[in-house]
């Protein structure tokens, strides 16, 4: 038995036509045969399509709801009449124009023999901590597709230059009409003399082999900003693929990627990190030298410093992307380093203290008077 149509696109009965055109385009991206290989596919492709012709137009949507299958049984059976074919081949197109026998009309036909844009290329490269901060020249290593210096990207040898394509008159692809009881049915494909370019070389450089470019790796210096983080995305223009038929380069992209710091965090555009501070440093307080990505800064601790204070240190975390002027601050944590053992004398010095100071934990001794101090 036959599925219902509006279920094999998964709309309801009510669905407008707006919302039935959406269903066929997320299902038919999803199960053309030139991106789904899944056994199956192909037939579910098929099956969306005819769901499709039925319920897009409201004749034979409307024969259909009354009498089901049976009343559109010569409708829409994978051959239309051209002039009725706008609609179904528009949606088609929009979606599946990049695949081979894909429904196309002359304008694109021009374009696929005209001037072809190059792609585009991705690169992944770390930077250290302190160069996504402060930023700078970087030299990178790339391999893309050049346009050939002999033959200057047309392919051919020297002296000579590619002919018009016989098989496609220079449009690049070949269609192939079938004439039906129900009118004729148009299929459009790569002319398979000249691959699609609508071009044929007779005699190929020698340099490239015909290709118009060739394999080349350089080295390229690019400006890395002050402020860059995981995941940045720097827009290299013009250090693509080269493009075919006198077309453009394609851009590089060059994906950054952050290694992590012993010392340093980054949250933001702030700095953080942790001092460790001895018990006597934290109960008198004193001058500390810490580590900035500037270099050593010098900081003062107040006294009666407790434990988990974050200190806070202006403008010297990480320039703020776009505006290195502006930049965050360096958070520091204060951690305290309690001893486990202390000598003779220390512990002399320290119960005669805590005596002055008075224990109120009940515990005694030296755990008691670090205890009043730091709780």
């Amino acid at each position: 038995m036959a599925r219902d149509y509006y279920e094999i696109l998964g709309v309801s009965r009510d669905t407008d036509k707006e919302e039935i055109k959406q269903a066929y385009r997320r299902l038919a991206r999803k199960y053309h045969p030139d991106v789904n290989k899944e056994p199956g596919a192909e037939d579910r492709f098929k099956e969306i399509n005819r769901a499709y012709e039925v319920l897009s137009e409201p004749e034979t949507r409307a024969r259909y709801d009354r009498f089901g299958p049976e009343g559109v049984s010569g409708a829409g059976s994978g051959f239309q009449d051209v002039g009725d074919m706008g609609g179904f081949a528009d949606i088609f197109e929009s979606i599946f124009s990049g695949f081979a026998g894909g429904m196309g009309n002359p304008t694109q036909q021009r374009r696929r023999s005209g001037p072809a844009r190059g792609d585009d290329l991705r690169l992944d490269l770390k930077l250290d901590f302190r160069e996504a901060v402060f930023g700078g020249e970087k030299e990178i290593r790339i391999s893309h597709l050049e346009n050939c210096e002999v033959c200057s990207g047309s392919g051919a040898k020297p002296g000579t230059r590619p002919r018009t394509c016989s098989t496609c008159s220079g449009s690049g692809q070949v269609r192939r009409v079938t004439r039906t009881p129900f009118g004729s049915f148009t299929q459009v494909s790569t002319c398979p003399t000249c691959n699609g370019t609508g071009m044929v070389i007779e005699d190929k450089c020698d340099a490239c082999d015909g290709k118009g470019a060739n394999q080349v790796t350089k080295k390229l210096k690019i400006t890395i900003p002050a402020g860059v983080d995981n995941g940045t995305r720097l827009r290299i223009s013009s250090e693509g693929d080269a493009g075919q038929r006198s077309g453009p380069p394609g851009d590089l992209y060059v994906y950054l990627f952050v290694n992590e710091d012993e010392e340093f965090q980054r949250d933001g555009i702030n700095i953080l990190s942790e001092i460790k501070l001895s018990y006597l440093q934290a109960i008198l307080g004193c001058r500390l030298e810490v580590d900035t990505v500037d270099g050593p800064v010098e900081l003062i601790i107040p006294a009666g410093t407790q434990p988990n204070t974050v200190m806070k240190l202006e403008n010297r975390g990480v320039p703020r992307l776009g505006n290195p002027v502006s930049r965050g601050d360096h958070m520091l944590t204060v951690l305290i380093d309690i001893p486990t053992k202390v000598t003779p004398e220390e512990r002399e010095l320290l119960e005669k203290l805590a005596k002055i100071k008075g224990d109120r934990t009940g515990k005694g001794g030296l755990e008691g008077f670090l205890g009043n101090l730091f709780k």
